[in-house]
């Protein structure tokens, strides 16, 4: 399969199902897609970011090699919201290493602080920001004061996730 051709046909969920089911725990076809999500143009990373975000949710080990690249492109200027939701997403599924808690932290905390951010790619720096601080314990009280003060302006699909993760941080 040449993923760029597929990833032109169009973007849906059959042709994300396609793209991951292509890739599988295939090393070398998922640094293929890592390549499209990094130096693609704007189409073609953000309909990278989908598939990519379940193939790393269905085999998490595939990131480990591309992780720190994948990290820096959250700090690139006019990065679209899907490549920022996506990323945020794909951490969720992963254990991040202690040398890069730092740097992750760093950008889910901006990117959740950030009221014009849309609500998914918040609801997900949350996620991987109660993650970090499982390993990091000091900044459990720092995430909850940072959730607690948006819970009065927060949708649904916020408060839903909210609760779990104020449960989690007791």
């Amino acid at each position: 399969m040449n993923l760029l051709e597929t990833i032109a046909k169009g973007h849906s969920k059959e042709q994300c199902d396609k793209i991951v089911r292509y890739v599988g725990n295939d090393p070398a076809r998922f640094a293929k897609l890592i390549k499209l999500f990094l130096s693609g143009p704007y189409r073609v990373t953000q309909r990278v970011a989908w598939p990519l975000s379940y193939c790393v949710e269905e085999y998490p080990g595939l990131i480990y090699p591309h992780l720190k690249k994948i990290i820096q492109n959250l700090k690139k200027p006019g990065i679209n919201d899907a490549v920022k939701r996506n990323t945020a997403r794909l951490l969720q599924f992963i254990a991040i290493p202690k040398s890069l808690q730092g740097h992750v932290t760093a950008n889910c905390f901006a990117l959740f602080q950030n009221p014009k951010e849309p609500v998914a790619i918040r609801v997900f720096t949350m996620t991987v920001l109660a993650r970090i601080a499982e390993d990091q314990p000091e900044l459990k009280n720092e995430l909850r004061i940072l959730i607690e003060d948006q819970l009065p302006y927060a949708s649904p699909g916020f408060l839903a996730r909210a609760r779990k993760i104020l449960k989690q941080l007791e």
